[in-house]
C-alpha cells in the first residue's frame, strides 16, 4: 500500500519522551477506525485517541481554504489538550493537501494516507484499476500526479463517490443501508473494454473497508481491493519504534468527537468493539 510518509531529515524511529507512546488517529468521522484497528494492533503498548471532526464531516464540502483552516484549527485543540507523540491523518481528503500546513506548523511527526496507486499499478494484470475516492480526492493535483509518475501504462478510472463514505458511517450507526444505494456507488469502478477488465480498486477513503465484505458480496466479478490501513500501521510503528505483531488491547483509548451529535447506542457499542469505551466531547461547531 502507498502510505504518505513523514517529511523531513531522515526516517529514523521517534523516540518517544514518555514510557508509553500516545498516537491520535484523526479523521473527519469514523473512517479512521478502519486504520485505528491496525494501529493499534502493531502499536500494541501505545495509549490511543481516535478523534472524529464529526462537526465538520464531510469534508468534501469545504472549499480547499477552509478545509486547510479546518484541520488546523481542530488539530491546535487536540494538540493541547493530548499532547500525542504521532499523528495519523486517516482521512485522504485531508492528508492530499493539509499535511504540509500541518507539518510547518506541529514539531510533531504525521502519517497521513494518499491513494494506494502506486501498488496497484503494481499489482494490475489487466493494466486497468479503478480510484474509489471522495470527489475531493479525485479532484486533487496530488492525485493526478501520483497517476502521472507511477500509472502511466495503466488504464485508470477515478471514481469520485458522493454517498459511499456516509453509508458508512450509517452502518455504524445502526442504520440500515440498503444494497442497492451501495452497488451504485462501486458501479463505476468496474469496467470492460476490448476483452479486458478493472482487476484492482483501490479504497482512496477510510471509511470505505468498513463496507468491504459488502462491497465484495455485490461486486459483479471479483478484484483485488486495497486497503491503506495495514502500511500505516507498519509505518506508524516503525516511527514510534514500537514492532508488536501481536493485537492487544491499549492501555488507553478514548474517542473524542467536536460534536457527538450522531452518538446513537448502536454506534457506541461499535466504538466499544474498537476498544473505544470511553468517549469525549471537544465542542468545535463548524462556523463556515
Amino acid at each position: 500500500m502507498q502510505v504518505d510518509l513523514l517529511a523531513g531529515t531522515g526516517h529514523r524511529p521517534f523516540a518517544c519522551p514518555r514510557p508509553r507512546p500516545a498516537i491520535l488517529v484523526f479523521d473527519s468521522g469514523l473512517g479512521g477506525l478502519s486504520v485505528l484497528s491496525r494501529t493499534t494492533a502493531a502499536c500494541a503498548g501505545a495509549d490511543i485517541v481516535y478523534a472524529a471532526d464529526d462537526a465538520g464531516f464531510p469534508y468534501g464540502r469545504l472549499s480547499e481554504d477552509a478545509l486547510v483552516a479546518r484541520v488546523l484549527a481542530v488539530m491546535e485543540r487536540l494538540v493541547a489538550r493530548f499532547h500525542p507523540d504521532l499523528v495519523v491523518i486517516a482521512c485522504n481528503t485531508a492528508s492530499t493537501l493539509v499535511l504540509p500546513a500541518l507539518r510547518a506548523r506541529f514539531a510533531i511527526p504525521f502519517v497521513g494516507t494518499v491513494p494506494a496507486i502506486k501498488p496497484a499499478a503494481a499489482a494490475t494484470l489487466s493494466g486497468m484499476i479503478s480510484v474509489l475516492a471522495t470527489p475531493g480526492t479525485v479532484a486533487r493535483d496530488y492525485t493526478r500526479e501520483l497517476i502521472e509518475a507511477y500509472a502511466g501504462h495503466c488504464e485508470v478510472a477515478l471514481v469520485g463517490s458522493t454517498r459511499l463514505a456516509g453509508l458508512a458511517e450509517q452502518a455504524l450507526r445502526g442504520e440500515p443501508v440498503d444494497d442497492a444505494a451501495l452497488m451504485a456507488e462501486i458501479a463505476p469502478c468496474f469496467i470492460e473494454a476490448a476483452g479486458r477488465r478493472t482487476d484492482v480498486v483501490t479504497l482512496s477513503c477510510t471509511h470505505y473497508p468498513l463496507l468491504l465484505e459488502r462491497m465484495r458480496r455485490l461486486a459483479p466479478w471479483p478484484v483485488a481491493w486495497l486497503d491503506p490501513a495495514p502500511a500505516i500501521a507498519r509505518r506508524v510503528a516503525q516511527l514510534l519504534g514500537t514492532a508488536d505483531p501481536a493485537p492487544a488491547p491499549c492501555p488507553e483509548a478514548v474517542a473524542v468527537f467536536t460534536s457527538g451529535a450522531g452518538l446513537s447506542g448502536p454506534l457506541r457499542i461499535a466504538l466499544a468493539a474498537y476498544g473505544l469505551a470511553r468517549i469525549a466531547i471537544e465542542p468545535m461547531p463548524l462556523t463556515n
